[in-house]
């Protein structure tokens, strides 16, 4: 019996640690969610009929950190298939858990314009499971709908808006929360972009987020970003291929 209750603490810190793993991997818009890298907020944008894109990056929050790979295709003109997946380790909890996140979405954007509004929806579906070391792994699954508009300006910069909601499941128990993002693109050369950014969840504080996308090559670019919310540290780095 005592045993047993010694380990009762630990197996509730364990539950509550793979909460906040499988809603950080959620939270990560870089993997299943796949906004332009290092943005978290996204564009109403697709890309050329039969055009596809590869992303890999590296992300941090707080003391989660792990690495993301993506792949997108456009099959038809305005339509966009993403597919995500992370491989994350949380450092807080002793000893630390791994959490794998995959995801899909799908991109509509009917309304896209270089200059004036672009406007469309995205689908994203993602399921994350934390490995609990020795008890039943826990797994989160999201569903998620956000309506994304962009503003070009026709001197290069690009406003972006995105308002969403999101249904989460994890452990049985569901919540429903709606989200939000502001975007800002603003050129500073031929291949040098600037992101800036503010985005979060009803009832909680928001994150901000500054970075850089820079075209290495035509079609391939790396970028970096690095941010601040809710008393924790965020950065992201990686790079991304369009061909």
């Amino acid at each position: 019996m005592v045993g047993e209750q010694n380990n009762g603490p630990k197996r509730a810190g364990l539950r509550q640690a793979a909460l906040i793993g499988a809603a950080f991997i959620l939270a990560c818009a870089a993997a299943p969610a796949l906004a332009e890298r290092p943005m978290a907020v996204d564009d109403a944008a697709t890309g050329e009929k039969g055009s596809a894109e590869l992303e890999f990056g590296w992300v941090r929050d707080d003391k989660e950190r792990g690495g993301e790979a993506s792949i997108a295709y456009i099959p038809v003109d305005k339509l966009k298939i993403e597919l995500g997946y992370s491989h994350t380790r949380d450092h807080q909890p002793g000893p630390s858990l791994w959490a794998h996140g995959v995801g899909v979405a799908v991109k509509w954007v009917p309304l896209q314009a270089e200059t004036g509004l672009s406007a469309g929806l995205k689908y994203d579906y993602e399921r994350a499971r934390v490995d609990l070391r020795g008890e039943p792994d826990e797994v989160a699954r999201a569903n998620t709908l956000t309506a994304l508009s962009s503003w070009g300006f026709a001197s290069g910069q690009r406003v972006h808006l995105n308002l969403g909601r999101e249904w989460v499941r994890v452990s049985g128990t569901n919540e429903v929360v709606n989200i939000w993002g502001i975007g800002f693109e603003q050129p500073l050369g031929d291949r040098l972009t600037l992101g800036a950014e503010v985005f979060g969840a009803e009832d909680a504080r928001p994150d901000r987020q500054i970075g850089l996308r820079y075209e290495v090559v035509d079609g391939f670019t790396v970028s970096a970003a690095i941010g601040r919310g809710s008393d924790r540290n965020i950065a992201n780095v990686g790079c991304a291929w369009e061909f």
